[in-house]
C-alpha cells in the first residue's frame, strides 16, 4: 500500500522510505530537535483515521433470539468494530432492508449465533482500513458494500464486496439499489439468460426486486408479464417496464399467461414469493423453460419430485445472489454494470420510506405486511 504524506513545513525534504514506522520515527526526532510540533500534526496517512474521530460505542440493532419484530433490540452502546485484514470500517449513512433480513430474524435461515446484527448492505464513508488488500479503498471514500451486520452506525465490511459509488449516483440510491439490483441483474444474466423477445413472468412485480426485474427486462427487450394485487401496484409495475399485468387476487394467473403467449407459456419465471405461487409458476412454463425460485415471501417451497420436470424438460433453480458474486471480479463486474444501467438507462430507484434506525420493527412490519412498493431504508 502506498503511503501519502503532506508536510506543512516546506523546509523539510520529501521522505522516501519503505516502512511507515521509519517515517514516523524520523518525523518525531525532527520535531523534537526543532521543537516544532506542527510537523507531527501536519502528517496524514491515507487509510488511517484519527482514533479520536471514531467513537468507542455506537447505535445498532441486534437480536438475541429468533421470532417476530419484538426480538429486534435497538441499542445505543454497542462496541464499534475494528477492521481486520482486508476489511474497511464504514460509517453507514443509509442501510438497505431486504426480505432476507426477515428470514434471519424468524429463524428460517440460521444466524450462526447470538447476539446477531441483521442487514446485508449499506452506503457510507470509509473512516479507517485494516491491513492487507483493500482494493484501493481508503479513508474518505464514499462506498456501498454488501456483507452482513448492516443495522448499525459502523460496520467492518470486507473490501472484496465494497465499491466506490460513482459521482453520478445520488445519495441513498446505492444502498437502495445494490442487493436488489444485483439480484435482478444476476437472475436475468445467469439464472436464465434472457434474450430480446423472450416472454418472462415476474411475480410480485411491484416489490423491490420485482421493479428491478421489470426495468432490466425492458432494457434487454424482453416481454414481461407481472403479477400484483392492487391497482396501485399494477400501475407502478407497468410504469417500470411490465408489458402486461395480472391481478392475482381476481384473475387466474395460469390462464392469463397462456392467453398472452398463445398457449406456449413463458421461457422463464422469476418467483420470489415461494410457496403460494410455485405450482402456478410451473404450469406457466414453456417447454424447456426455467423456473427460478429465488425467495420465500409466502413461505418455503415444499420438496419437489424431480420427475416433475420431465413433462416440459424444465429447469428448476434456487439461486442465491452471493454465489453469483463470490469473487471480487464477479462483484465488481456486476456492480459496475448495475451502475451503468442506473446512470445511462435512467433506472428508477424507488424508495418507499427512510425509517429511523430505532423504528426498524415498523419497517419490518411494513415489509412483511406487503405495505411497501420499492425499497425500505434505515437511517442510523
Amino acid at each position: 500500500m502506498s503511503h501519502v504524506l503532506r508536510v506543512l513545513n516546506p523546509s523539510r525534504a520529501a521522505y522516501s522510505v519503505r516502512r511507515l514506522s521509519a517515517i514516523q520515527s524520523q518525523l518525531e526526532a525532527s520535531a523534537l530537535r526543532s521543537s516544532d510540533t506542527s510537523t507531527l500534526r501536519a502528517v496524514t496517512v491515507r487509510g488511517m483515521a484519527s482514533s479520536s474521530s471514531i467513537p468507542k460505542t455506537m447505535k445498532g440493532v441486534i437480536i438475541e433470539k429468533t421470532g417476530g419484530t419484538d426480538v429486534l433490540q435497538y441499542k445505543t452502546d454497542l462496541p464499534v468494530p475494528q477492521p481486520k485484514e482486508g476489511e474497511i470500517l464504514v460509517k453507514n449513512d443509509y442501510i438497505g432492508i431486504n426480505y432476507i433480513d426477515t428470514y434471519f430474524r424468524t429463524g428460517l435461515y440460521p444466524t450462526g449465533g447470538f447476539p446477531y446484527t441483521l442487514g446485508r448492505e449499506a452506503e457510507g464513508t470509509v473512516v479507517s482500513t485494516g491491513s492487507g488488500n483493500t482494493f484501493n479503498l481508503s479513508t474518505g471514500d464514499r462506498v456501498v458494500w454488501l456483507a452482513t451486520g448492516a443495522y448499525a452506525e459502523y460496520t467492518a465490511a470486507p473490501a472484496t464486496h465494497a465499491i466506490k459509488i460513482p459521482d453520478a449516483v445520488p445519495e441513498t440510491h446505492a444502498a437502495a439499489a445494490l442487493l436488489q439490483g444485483l439480484t435482478a441483474l444476476t437472475l436475468i444474466r445467469e439464472a436464465h439468460h434472457v434474450q430480446k423477445g423472450d416472454w418472462v413472468l415476474v411475480h410480485a412485480a411491484a416489490g423491490g426486486v420485482g421493479l428491478w426485474l421489470c426495468q432490466l427486462l425492458r432494457a434487454v427487450g424482453a416481454k414481461t408479464i407481472g403479477t400484483a394485487s392492487t391497482a396501485e401496484k399494477i400501475e407502478l409495475a407497468k410504469k417500470n417496464g411490465a408489458d402486461h399485468m395480472i391481478d392475482y387476487s381476481k384473475d387466474d394467473v395460469v390462464s392469463k399467461v397462456k392467453e398472452l403467449t398463445d398457449g406456449k407459456g413463458v421461457v422463464a419465471v422469476f418467483d420470489g414469493v415461494g410457496k403460494t405461487t410455485f405450482d402456478a409458476s410451473m404450469e406457466c412454463l414453456a417447454r424447456k423453460g426455467s423456473m427460478v425460485s429465488f425467495g420465500n415471501a409466502s413461505g418455503a417451497v415444499p420438496p419437489v419430485t424431480i420427475a416433475r420436470l420431465s413433462a416440459k424438460n424444465a429447469r428448476l433453480l434456487r439461486p442465491t445472489l452471493f454465489n453469483y458474486i463470490a469473487t471480487r471480479d464477479e462483484f465488481e463486474t456486476y456492480a459496475n454494470e448495475l451502475f451503468a444501467f442506473m446512470t445511462k438507462d435512467k433506472m428508477d430507484v424507488r424508495i418507499h420510506e427512510i425509517y429511523p434506525l430505532q423504528e426498524v420493527a415498523r419497517a419490518h412490519q411494513d415489509l412483511e405486511g406487503r405495505k411497501s412498493t420499492g425499497k425500505l431504508l434505515l437511517k442510523p
